[in-house]
Formats: C-alpha cells, sequence, structure tokens
C-alpha cells in the first residue's frame, strides 16, 4: 500500500520554525493500528488523517503514543495540504473530528481555524506542577490540560524543567502562559504523557489560554508568540463558545509511505 505524506510546518511562514505536522490523505480509513505506527515511524509531535466524504473531510490525530481529541497545528497543516494540493478551488474546509466539525478557512495568507472554546476552572497548585516548572506559577487553572500563569515571559522562558514531575498531573498537557513583551501573550506546552517533552506550537493550547487572556484584557483579538526553540505566531480571536485560531504555513517534503 502506498499512502501519500506531506510534511508541513505550521504556524510560521519560514522551513525549519513553526510545527512540524505529517499529513496523510486516505481514500478510505485503514486500520487504527497502522495510523499509530506511522506515526510513530514518524516521530513528530502529530500525524494528521483524513478521508473525503461529500465535500467535507474526516479527520483523526495521532501523536507518536496515541490518537488525541484535537490538534491545532495539525488542522492548519491538513488544511494547507487540501487547499495547496487537493483541491485549490476550495476556500473553506469543514472538518469532522472527536471534538466536532472543525471550520477553516483560507484569508489571504492566513489559515483561519474555528475551535471550540475550552475555558479553564480555577484550582490548586499541584506540587507536581511546581516542581515540574521549577517554579511556582502566581495561578493555575484545569481544562484539558493545566494552564500555570506566570508574571513576566522572562519566567516563561526560563522554566527550569522537570519531566518526571509533569507526568504525574491528571491533565493531557501543562500550558505555561505570561503577558508578552511584543505580542499580547506568550506560552509554552508540555506534553510527555503523549510523547512530547514540549510542542514547539500548540494551537489547541489557545482554547484555553484565550478565553483567560480575554477577561485580562478586556478585549477578544490577541497576536501569541509560543518561546519554543522553533518558535511560532497565532492570531486569536474569542468567539465566546469558540476561539479562531490563524496562522501561516509552509510545505517542507511530500512523497510515500511504503506499507
Amino acid at each position: 500500500m502506498r499512502i501519500p505524506i506531506y510534511q508541513i510546518d505550521a504556524f510560521t511562514d519560514k522551513q525549519f520554525k513553526g510545527n512540524p505536522a505529517a499529513v496523510c490523505p486516505l481514500t478510505e480509513w485503514v486500520t487504527e493500528e497502522l495510523m499509530q505506527n506511522i506515526a510513530a515511524e514518524n516521530n513528530l509531535s502529530e500525524t494528521a488523517f483524513f478521508v473525503k466524504k461529500d465535500n467535507e473531510y474526516e479527520l483523526r490525530w495521532f501523536t507518536p503514543k496515541t490518537e488525541v481529541d484535537l490538534c491545532g497545528h495539525a488542522t492548519l497543516a491538513s488544511a494547507f495540504v487540501v487547499l495547496n494540493y487537493l483541491d485549490k478551488k476550495k476556500e473553506k474546509i469543514i472538518f469532522n473530528t472527536r471534538s466536532g466539525r472543525l471550520e477553516v478557512s483560507k484569508k489571504d495568507k492566513l489559515l483561519s481555524m474555528i475551535f471550540p472554546s475550552r475555558e479553564g476552572k480555577k484550582t490548586e497548585i499541584p506540587e507536581a506542577l511546581i516542581k515540574g516548572l521549577g517554579k511556582k506559577p502566581k495561578e493555575a487553572y484545569k481544562s484539558r490540560d493545566y494552564m500555570a500563569v506566570f508574571e513576566t515571559e522572562e519566567e516563561v522562558k526560563n522554566l527550569s524543567l522537570n519531566i518526571d514531575e509533569l507526568v504525574k498531573l491528571d491533565g493531557l498537557g501543562v500550558i505555561a502562559t505570561a503577558k508578552g513583551n511584543k505580542v499580547d501573550f506568550v506560552s509554552r506546552f508540555f506534553a510527555p504523557k503523549e510523547g512530547i517533552d514540549e510542542d514547539p506550537v500548540t494551537g489547541s493550547a489557545h482554547c484555553t489560554l484565550v478565553p483567560y487572556w480575554t477577561k485580562i484584557f478586556g478585549k477578544s483579538k490577541f497576536t501569541a508568540l509560543q518561546l519554543s526553540q522553533r518558535g511560532g505566531r497565532l492570531f486569536c480571536v474569542d468567539l465566546g463558545d469558540r476561539v479562531e485560531i490563524s496562522g501561516e504555513a509552509i510545505s517542507y517534503l511530500n512523497g510515500y509511505i511504503n506499507v
């Protein structure tokens, strides 16, 4: 079997920046075991698989270890593949996923995704969160992930990680965030339980970040920066029960998997 594969750098306009995702368009679904093996072999934070159904697409995401319910950068990368390689006439795509219907539209150079909002609830700060980040945040919130809020961008940038402590937490991942120096807010994201010690750029984390910063700033439009080594820029809008997350993408490779 030959399966097409694309590798796309998401939330950037430069190769070797942003977050790389593998995208595998399928004509019909293959086994879950095969998709998981492909994701493990790719060894990227996410590999996306989709199947076209009528005028929409069914979409699934896999880390090297497991399937996840929502992934921003691999959705952006999947939309980039459809709009630039498979159906160049389209301006909007609907993906049907475990998190419901996700809409992605093309706006000049940006791809804009509409995702469900995941506002965190304020929580006591777990000891494993403090030890795992090497510093006590001023606040902590919990949605799908833990979100640790710090005073400054420098604190987020200079965290001293202990991955063994972070895996003790009961959330999927950990978001660290603070007000930005040159953007509205910055973040980092860690998901060692899913085989991702640090994710370069995490669209889905902004489903929790945006409603928090909306309350802090009293506005709904933001420019955000993820402070990973590769880095990535996101443009976000709070839509109430939904969040618009936009960014650019660029192709790195395309070819075939032989399985």
